[in-house]
């Protein structure tokens, strides 16, 4: 009878690694709310869900590096073997230029051009569902915005909005 080999650790092991950057993040958590004061769950005080946050991170991420250790894990160049940097690079370049954008042209005329370059370039959609949803879906919230809640938004050169 043989016994089940048990998969040798890694150093280069990235959910090991990420493991130990989630711990650390849960620890800085905890800390930030001790320092907040916890209260009593009758009385809580402004830290008790962020220290409680952060236990349930700790967990999660110790739970992360034990089956990191004792199952193994993919190394961090095999996570970028196949990568397409194609959408990405184009979300983060369109979210940069809306947000520039946004003081100047306002809330409506800048979010528009935004749906329909995220509906037709990032997962296409049909020229006839991508034009009513990317104007339809800003002016929904638009008017929920700034009519039902009376949330100021940027109105641009322009005063539309």
């Amino acid at each position: 009878m043989t016994s089940p080999t048990r998969p040798t650790f890694r150093l280069n092991n990235s959910e090991f690694w990420t493991g130990l950057l989630g711990l650390a993040l849960g620890l800085f958590v905890i800390r930030s709310g001790l320092k907040l004061k916890l209260g009593s769950i009758n009385d809580p005080g402004s830290g008790y869900v962020l220290f409680y946050t952060g236990v349930l991170m700790c967990l999660f991420a110790i739970s992360i590096v034990i089956a990191a250790v004792t199952e193994g894990g993919p190394t961090f160049g095999s996570r970028w073997d196949g990568a397409r940097w194609a959408k990405p690079v184009v979300i983060i370049a369109s979210l940069v230029a809306y947000a520039i954008a946004l003081d100047q042209l306002g809330f409506l005329i800048s979010t528009i051009p935004l749906m329909l370059l995220l509906l037709r370039a990032i997962d296409p959609v049909r020229w006839r569902l991508a034009v009513p949803l990317a104007v339809l879906a800003p002016l929904g919230v638009w008017w929920v915005l700034k009519r039902g809640l009376l949330i100021q938004l940027p109105s641009g050169i322009f005063e539309i909005g």
